[in-house]
């Protein structure tokens, strides 16, 4: 399955995911440039050849043949690439409630996207041995996308649950290892980050960020901008109105979950979720079939 990469450089939200999945196999060797930008779904990436950097929330990940990204839903992401070499990736898009849905027991084939968040590191690096058993599944799970005989669509999602269960497998504690050398990254710019996705209800003014961290105002805006590509604003109202979205759609109240994502002032709520969203929160409860205006 191709996609044209077009689809790709739209800024802020990109692509849109009405199945529980899609994989799409990307290869290239052209000149792209693609600005940050954020899901409503999950991504899987799975670096086949090239030569490229991909940045998401903050940290870069230079990558190697068979490294595997995971991106949660919002997380701020884009590569850097050299188009001096092919680049080659498995993308894979799925619903994070499909993902959810197929947990059984202690089995929660979600827990490697929630790991991957909590330790703030979206790389995976295989050892030789799982990276020849997902070679193995991947390669059966492009042929049954393709083939459209009698079952495939069964069979399809059978290998995708094989290839998920082989990813968590990787985040179990007797076999994780975290490999900070395969990233790089501002320290001080990553505990911001992390800090201020941990208290999106709290005072996130610039003053206060910058007395928490102790830095200038104006130097912790500048650094920012440079090491994320967002305005320290606009990244906190972003994700304040994808959190206050994801509570509405679970049936919070939308005055409470203006107040919960740190918005004192509901007009002003209203007003940034109308333009974001291009709705009212309250026709947003009702259909979630709305998209950001710059996503489309």
């Amino acid at each position: 399955m191709n996609l044209d990469s077009s689809v790709q450089c739209t800024k802020k939200q990109t692509g849109y995911l009405h199945q529980n999945f899609r994989l799409f196999h990307l290869k290239d060797k052209k000149s792209q440039e693609f600005e940050f930008h954020y899901h409503d779904f999950n991504k899987i990436i799975i670096f086949l050849s090239g030569k490229v950097t991909y940045l998401v929330e903050g940290k870069a990940y230079d990558l190697k043949p068979w490294d595997i990204l995971l991106v949660n839903n919002h997380d701020i992401h884009k590569p850097i690439i050299d188009p001096s070499a092919i680049y080659e990736r498995v993308v894979i898009w799925l619903q994070q409630d499909f993902i959810k849905d197929q947990k059984n027991g202690t089995c929660d084939l979600s827990q490697c996207f929630t790991t991957a968040n909590e330790k703030r590191f979206n790389l995976i690096r295989l050892n030789h041995t799982l990276q020849t058993e997902i070679q193995t599944i991947l390669h059966q799970l492009e042929s049954s996308l393709s083939s459209q005989k009698f079952g495939w669509e069964v069979l399809s999602q059978t290998y995708f649950l094989q290839l998920m269960v082989y990813l968590n497998r990787v985040f179990l504690p007797e076999t994780y290892q975290l490999d900070v050398s395969a990233s790089r990254y501002d320290k001080q710019i990553a505990d911001i980050l992390t800090y201020i996705n941990l208290h999106l209800a709290e005072n996130l003014s610039n003053e206060a960020l910058a007395e928490r961290f102790y830095v200038s105002k104006y130097y912790l805006m500048h650094k920012f901008k440079e090491q994320t590509g967002y305005t320290l604003h606009s990244y906190i109202q972003q994700k304040r109105l994808l959190h206050a979205a994801d509570l509405i759609r679970g049936g919070t109240p939308v005055l409470k979950a203006s107040a919960v994502c740190g918005f004192s002032d509901y007009s002003t709520f209203l007003r940034a979720f109308r333009k974001f969203y291009g709705t009212s929160p309250k026709n947003f409860a009702i259909t979630d079939e709305y998209k950001s205006p710059a996503a489309r």
